[in-house]
């Protein structure tokens, strides 16, 4: 919120609505006036957020935050004063049954944010052959044993098709066999692999980012919390290109990232980095 600044009667998108969490606290700052555009490809958490937020200035969309602008244009808005993105998947999609985000479930492979459309988790780790698989371990979960990994993937599901989460955390963990303890999880980075494949969520990004720097208006601001480094580094290098190009002034030198007290009551924020800019 210090770097958005929402204020009264400004217009300020959510490009991440999820549970309404953050539109919340943006709506109490613009003291009932303006109006908030809450964005999202979740659509039972758009469901949720329409509970949560009931004033009459605020507008829910189920749309990916590439489509920003084309939002944006239907409500006949041409600009914004504060855009925030949120990225990563959400505890609902974490904690609800049968979205198949989860590894140490037993759901069906699933990992789609919009369940309407696309290619599921299941589908990738049972088709994709072992060269494209290892790629996307390596390159989208930064994973050292994507090879291992995606070599027992293609033995497994010889014999059988891979259903479950259950299923594919095990055979992460296998991978890891002699690998001594680890801090996280052994699946967690093929987990993350598979669900920004699924979901496209780089190119999302980069596409959100382009859009929301047109829509800004003048002294208008971007705040962006991405939760592993393939995110930050884009958004890093997206803003530090608009700045040589005159179009933001980057707020955030070095990300900002949570203090060990939220840490300790938010498990789940230990990742985030959150950066801003301006739109000069």
């Amino acid at each position: 919120m210090d770097i958005l600044k929402p204020e009264r009667g400004g217009v300020y998108v959510d490009a991440t609505v999820g549970l309404g969490g953050h539109a919340g606290e943006m709506l109490r700052l613009m003291g009932g006036r303006g109006m908030l555009i809450g964005i999202d490809r979740d659509e039972e958490a758009l469901m949720v957020a329409a509970a949560a937020l009931t004033p009459e200035n605020v507008v829910l969309r189920h749309a990916s935050f590439s489509r920003i602008e084309d939002v944006l244009g239907e409500l006949r808005i041409d600009g914004a004063n504060g855009i925030l993105f949120d990225l990563g998947v959400s505890m609902l999609q974490l904690k609800e049954p049968g979205r198949g985000f989860s590894f140490s479930s037993d759901e069906p492979l699933d990992m789609r944010m919009d369940r309407s459309v696309g290619v599921s988790a299941r589908d990738v780790v049972n088709t994709y052959s072992q060269e494209r698989l290892t790629q996307i371990l390596r390159d989208y979960g930064e994973e050292r044993h994507a090879a291992k990994i995606a070599r027992a993937i293609v033995a497994r599901r010889r014999e059988k098709p891979i259903e479950t989460c259950r299923e594919l955390a095990r055979i992460a963990a296998w991978a890891y066999g002699g690998a001594g303890r680890q801090r996280i999880h052994p699946a967690t980075r093929t987990f993350q692999a598979l669900r920004i494949e699924v979901n496209g969520e780089l190119s999302e990004l980069e596409a959100g980012l382009d859009s929301s720097v047109r829509l800004l208006a003048r002294g208008g601001r971007i705040a962006v919390i991405s939760y592993h480094s393939l995110e930050d580094r884009i958004v890093k290098h997206f803003f530090k290109k608009a700045a040589v190009e005159g179009q933001l002034q980057v707020l955030t030198k070095k990300p900002v990232r949570p203090m060990p007290d939220e840490v300790r009551g938010n498990p789940a924020a230990r990742s985030a980095r959150l950066r801003g800019a301006e739109k000069l």
